[in-house]
């Protein structure tokens, strides 16, 4: 896919950095990968621990890092930074399954809070990540239309904190404005960097790792009669066009609000599961497996983007399909030597 160049890579925005926080994780990591090759200062934001996330970002060209703690006391305390042309804040705890609410509330809503706000106070753009897990069973859609907000009723703590800041930006009015900001309702992305995020791992990746070590892939049975096993459906989108959208948004200020970032198609977990034995050249072999009842309550069986205002707001770049994304992701990165994203 062609890439353009950024305007805030040659001070069409203003001469700053930018920041990504959470740019070591596997979104943050590949879109720093993305716009560093488009031109612009990307400077990091994140606390990298003891893992192995630190290869994500050994392609990429920093100017400059800090500890996610460390930045959020230069921001609150308004010490001194470099000038910044723009923060993506996708630096969260992203596990549905995390039961301590008091951290998922200090690390996803109180610290977006903290960098909005300064946002809002500086003029600076922010764009920052939501979560399709506030819609929940998708009881009341999945428009992103922000008049629908209120009505969503997440089901898990994870969903909460994000529908928790999604509330107040737009109580406060923040996706209003001259520095209006810009949330986006990730799907379920995969694909390159994302191996450090043990049981976060995309199906795609397990999948693969499953084929390469019995032959065959596991799937939840349904416990629903509509629902086939197996045919419980979500909407995938493959990591490269998700970055390229949420880049997008960095030159098309105006395009503020909340929008969702799918691929508008709801496929099932049999379709990923035999793309991937395609991609490997393999007959599917697929069993089908108890859900753990732990999860059974809050299990979401259909999810699909709605895309309509992501397109009425000028964006056209394509989106490839669940089989391309999926004999990319396989062929080019998992089967190779060096199955780390390559700017």
């Amino acid at each position: 896919m062609a890439r353009q160049k950024l305007m805030l890579s040659s001070g069409g925005h203003n001469s700053g950095v930018l920041v990504i926080t959470g740019g070591a994780g596997f979104i943050g990591s590949a879109l720093a990968a993305h716009c560093a090759a488009a031109g612009a200062r990307v400077a990091v934001v994140d606390a990298l621990g003891a893992d192995q996330r630190f290869r994500n970002l050994a392609g990429v060209a920093l100017a400059d890092y800090w500890d996610r703690d460390d930045f959020l006391v230069r921001i609150e305390a308004e010490r001194a930074l470099p000038p910044i042309a723009a923060i993506v804040h996708l630096g969260a705890c992203s596990s549905t399954i995390e039961q301590d609410a008091d951290f998922l509330m200090r690390n996803n809503f109180a610290y977006t809070r903290a960098l909005a706000a300064w946002c809002l106070r500086h003029g600076v753009r922010f764009i920052y990540a939501s979560s399709a897990a506030t819609y929940g069973a998708g009881e009341a859609g999945h428009l992103d239309a922000l008049e629908g907000l209120p009505r969503l009723r997440p089901l898990n703590k994870y969903a909460f904190s994000k529908h928790a800041f999604d509330l107040w930006a737009l109580q406060r009015g923040a996706f209003a404005g001259p520095n209006a900001i810009t949330g986006l309702k990730y799907f379920n992305v995969f694909g390159p960097n994302e191996y450090h995020k043990g049981e976060m791992r995309s199906m795609v990746l397990k999948a693969y790792e499953q084929v390469q070590s019995t032959g065959r892939v596991k799937l939840f049975k349904s416990y629903r009669p509509e629902f086939a096993d197996g045919e419980q459906e979500r909407d995938f989108i493959y990591v490269q066009d998700a970055v390229a959208i949420t880049a997008w948004f960095l030159d098309h200020p105006g395009a503020s609000g909340i929008f969702n970032l799918g691929s508008g198609k709801a496929r099932c977990w049999n379709d990923l599961a035999r793309a991937v034995f395609a991609a490997l050249g393999r007959e599917p072999q697929i069993e089908y497996v108890e859900m753990l009842e732990a999860i059974r309550p809050t299990y979401q069986y259909s999810t699909r983007a709605e895309m309509a205002r992501l397109r009425a707001a000028g964006c056209d770049l394509p989106i490839r399909s669940l089989e391309d994304g999926v004999r990319d992701y396989v062929q080019h990165y998992l089967a190779t030597p060096d199955p780390y994203l390559r700017g």
